[in-house]
């Protein structure tokens, strides 16, 4: 077993330089860095996430969300954060169990604001490029399939895309907790971004209506009896956060270790990791 870090020394000088370009991209615009736990007496109803349990104390994070929308129910603002989170069996060449998200929320914006905004970051990271759009549709076919085989066509056409895609138009049943369009309530207003082929940023226009997140929780907590998974009990303090109002927001999670990878160039998730597991 070897004691030395998984990247080189001159990778990890050139990781740090990114993620200070990163903060000060932020920092010029007014929005508030914060720290929230990466432990946590809960964790997501999400069928498709799995998260990390520690014994007697609660779960590992797999994204700093419900916190970070507790604080903007509190009247926090503009936030956002770059940490740790951690997410069961996922490992590979742009995967690891541990890795680092970044998380940010802007009030007032919509999917389409934050979308731009988010390329300008990706710009100020990797270089200016063009930015495609494709509607989910458009990038799997045929709708009436079932998830699975869905998901793993989204997987294997998103690994074909050359250049920066904006996958949009994702359908209402794949809203996670997006609110739907207005003037399309049978479309999540909902992104991805996927540059050369690797899947970096999910995105919404934030549903704000505690009654369809319990609607949607428990529709989450029925898909997973249904595939044999651990049943997780809905996070209370964040319904309370809720009910008691979350702002008009937009919000947006990017892996900053898959961008580090296209930023440097490098193929393996492992050569910007301080350390492998």
């Amino acid at each position: 077993m070897s004691w030395q870090p998984a990247a080189t020394v001159a990778t990890l000088q050139a990781r740090a330089a990114l993620l200070a370009q990163i903060r000060g991209f932020f920092s010029q615009r007014g929005v508030l860095e914060v720290q929230t736990p990466l432990l946590g007496r809960s964790t997501v109803t999400d069928p498709d996430v799995e998260g990390i349990a520690v014994a007697e104390y609660g779960f590992l994070q797999t994204s700093p969300e419900y916190f970070m929308k507790r604080l903007l129910a509190a009247g926090v603002g503009d936030c956002y954060q770059m940490a740790s989170v951690f997410r069961h069996d996922e490992q590979g060449r742009i995967h690891n169990p541990e890795f680092t998200l970044l998380e940010w929320y802007r009030l007032g914006f919509t999917a389409k604001d934050l979308m731009q905004e988010v390329a300008e970051l990706c710009d100020a990271v990797m270089g200016p490029a063009p930015y495609n759009y494709l509607s989910y549709a458009d990038l799997v076919g045929d709708l009436e399939r079932p998830r699975e085989q869905l998901d793993l066509v989204f997987a294997q056409r998103c690994a074909g895309l050359n250049g920066r895609f904006f996958v949009v138009d994702y359908p209402a049943d794949q809203a996670a907790l997006a609110r739907l369009q207005p003037e399309r309530p049978a479309v999540a207003a909902r992104f991805e971004l996927v540059i050369d082929g690797v899947e970096i940023a999910n995105g919404y226009w934030e549903l704000t209506d505690v009654e369809e997140h319990r609607r949607r929780f428990a529709e989450d907590c029925r898909v997973r009896q249904a595939r044999g998974l651990l049943e997780h009990d809905v996070d209370q303090a964040f319904l309370a956060a809720l009910e008691h109002g979350l702002p008009d927001c937009a919000g947006v999670a990017l892996g900053v270790d898959r961008l580090v990878m296209l930023a440097l160039d490098v193929e393996h998730i492992e050569q910007v990791l301080t350390f492998r597991l």
